[in-house]
């Protein structure tokens, strides 16, 4: 779970995180550990697979300055609680990437039929919470620093600490990793 589509990513190109350098490092991380067929993604029908892993957003369409408002996450919510209800029968493990993203993803879950713990989890980088469900499997929640080019430009997320986050959350989820 990202924030919202680019501007010159995932809009123009029809898949979330493709055309940008946030993409870049998200799936070069995602071949490293054996999740992806290859380390871009630069267009829709450029043969890209993911293999147990689905790419969604709080906010489905590119904010202004590419920063998400809470009154956008909220106007969307509903798309994402219903995708997560969709996938709910399957759903094992999310990778949360940011601060927002995880604002807005734990509602959304809460909204799809998991017991989100009181107070909410806070963010950080690493953080493991498993959200029970009322029926069906319970969810594992991993919180990553975000993909984005101030963060991996600093250093302060690494393709090593995104790949340890990414294979952690696949092998929860019972997917072969690497």
């Amino acid at each position: 779970v990202g924030l919202a589509p680019a501007a010159h990513g995932g809009n123009r190109t029809g898949r979330m995180f493709t055309g940008d350098r946030s993409g870049d490092v998200l799936y070069q991380a995602l071949y490293d550990v054996g999740l992806a067929s290859q380390p871009t993604a630069v267009r829709v029908d450029d043969g890209l697979e993911l293999y147990g892993v689905r790419v969604t957003s709080p906010v489905h369409c590119a904010p202004p300055a590419n920063k998400p408002t809470p009154a956008e996450r909220d106007t969307c919510r509903s798309w994402l609680v219903q995708e997560l209800g969709l996938l709910r029968p399957t759903l094992r493990a999310v990778v949360v990437l940011g601060a927002f993203g995880w604002q807005a993803a734990l509602p959304a879950f809460a909204g799809a039929g998991w017991t989100v713990p009181r107070p909410r989890p806070a963010f950080a980088h690493g953080t493991q919470v498993t959200l029970d469900a009322t029926d069906g499997p319970d969810l594992h929640l991993f919180g990553c620093f975000h993909v984005s080019q101030r963060n991996t430009f600093t250093g302060r997320l690494t393709p090593e600490m995104l790949r340890d986050v990414l294979r952690t959350a696949a092998e929860t989820a019972g997917l072969p990793a690497r």
